[in-house]
């Protein structure tokens, strides 16, 4: 049997570049007007802002009505039918911000300047939109923040929610912190991020107590200069918790005074969690914590081994003066039973002595007249005291022994007494 003849394939060519140019661009282009069209949102679905009312304009400007709105603010012509997908987008985001339009090429009666020119608004980088309203005056947004829905969120919420401030710089302290009715400062220990549960705490705290600034310093690089030293040593990792006051004046107006604050600290013993932390913030604002005044505003330093040192040496004059303070009458913090020491305290005791009597120090030639005093009444004593040479030749003639009266305090020859000789009577006593 023969066998099959296969036949060859021909060869088929691709079809010509040009042949397909076309058609791939048709596809691109209807992708993306798909893209476009379905991202766009209808414009009369939004408020529009009446640039013709003086009173909203100013509310949405300034927040002058509320006084705790703020807007983002869309720049689009009334004949605008859509708007961008990424202001769109960022309306279901959850951002605190009120979401509005308005034409920014309206000319403000007063100004004669466009809405756009007032505030300097760049009406060439599309989507424009500002933020303004509680938060200030109209802000427009940078371009790095409008690529999509989510990062134009990201970014009002960054603006409008109430957080901790950040601070690294005397400068900010003082404004930020110092400056304000009451300021929390947390002091980090480290230069890591704290722990999800402190933070978590800081930022229940910054919502339930708007009237107090929260703060933060990462305190193991910087040192924070007339504070730390009321505070306990840094411990690496550990954190401090300090609230400050503002007792008078104002570091951004001079005519206000100087700006004076008072301070107090989280003791030691307790732990760096919401608890304690939302007790001592209460505590503060109700009057109901002891502040402690400051005689200079705290400084932000870069820590090192010399500010280190100096905090040590201040902490030790610290612990010298509260101990010689804390000594009860009568003793003397120095005298430890040394030989220095009693001398010490009887120093101490002789000025406490000649500040309550008025008296001086003796004078050399004082001293020497006292000194020969004592040896003259001492020369007298031992004269009185001495057996005269007639009374020793009595004695020995008699051989008798003497005795002490004790009624009149004298001498009795008991020799004479039994004699009875004439010749020694005057040298008797009588008794009678």
């Amino acid at each position: 049997m023969a066998p099959k003849m296969t036949k060859k394939r021909k060869t088929e060519k691709a079809p010509a570049v040009d042949k397909l140019l076309v058609p791939a661009i048709g596809i691109a282009a209807a992708l993306m007007g798909y893209q476009f069209f379905t991202g766009m949102t209808s414009a009369s679905s939004l408020e529009r802002i009446d640039p013709n009312d003086d009173v909203m304009l100013r509310e949405v400007f300034f927040g002058e009505v509320s006084g705790k709105n703020s807007y983002a603010v869309l720049c689009s012509k009334e004949e605008d039918t859509h708007v961008s997908s990424v202001f769109s987008d960022a309306i279901t985001g959850g951002s605190p911000a009120l979401f509005r339009l308005l034409d920014c090429n309206y000319v403000l009666p007063e100004s004669e300047k466009t809405i756009a020119d007032r505030f300097g608004l760049n009406l060439k980088k599309r989507p424009t939109i500002f933020l303004s309203g509680a938060v200030g005056e109209p802000k427009q947004i940078p371009e790095k923040h409008l690529k999509t829905g989510a990062m134009l969120t990201k970014a009002l919420k960054g603006k409008l929610e109430p957080r901790a401030v950040k601070i690294e710089t005397t400068q900010e302290l003082r404004s930020k912190c110092l400056n304000q009715p009451h300021c929390a400062l947390l002091m980090k220990g480290s230069s890591k991020p704290v722990d999800s549960k402190l933070k978590k705490a800081i930022q229940q705290l910054v919502v339930e107590q708007p009237k107090v600034v929260f703060a933060s310093v990462d305190t193991s690089s910087l040192y924070v200069k007339n504070a730390e030293e009321n505070l306990p040593m840094l411990q690496k990792g550990k954190h401090r918790f300090v609230v400050f006051k503002k007792v008078s004046g104002d570091s951004s107006n001079p005519k206000e005074g100087r700006l004076i604050s008072s301070m107090a600290s989280l003791p030691s013993d307790r732990s760096i969690s919401y608890g304690p932390l939302s007790n001592m913030v209460a505590n503060v604002l109700s009057g109901g914590e002891e502040m402690k005044k400051l005689s200079s505003l705290p400084m932000i330093k870069t820590r090192t081994k010399k500010l280190e040192a100096e905090e040590k040496k201040r902490r030790e004059r610290k612990a010298e003066a509260k101990k010689e303070k804390d000594t009860p009458p009568g003793m003397f913090a120095e005298n430890d039973g040394s030989a220095e020491g009693r001398r010490a305290e009887r120093e101490r005791r002789r000025q406490e002595h000649y500040a309550k009597t008025g008296g001086r120090p003796k004078t050399p030639e004082e001293i020497a007249e006292i000194e020969r005093q004592r040896r003259l009444r001492m020369e007298e004593a031992e004269d009185a005291w001495t057996v005269q040479d007639g009374d020793e030749d009595a004695a020995a003639g008699g051989g008798g022994s003497d005795y002490m009266m004790e009624e009149e305090d004298v001498y009795v020859d008991e020799g004479d007494e039994e004699e009875g000789g004439d010749e020694d009577d005057d040298d008797v006593i009588d008794l009678d």
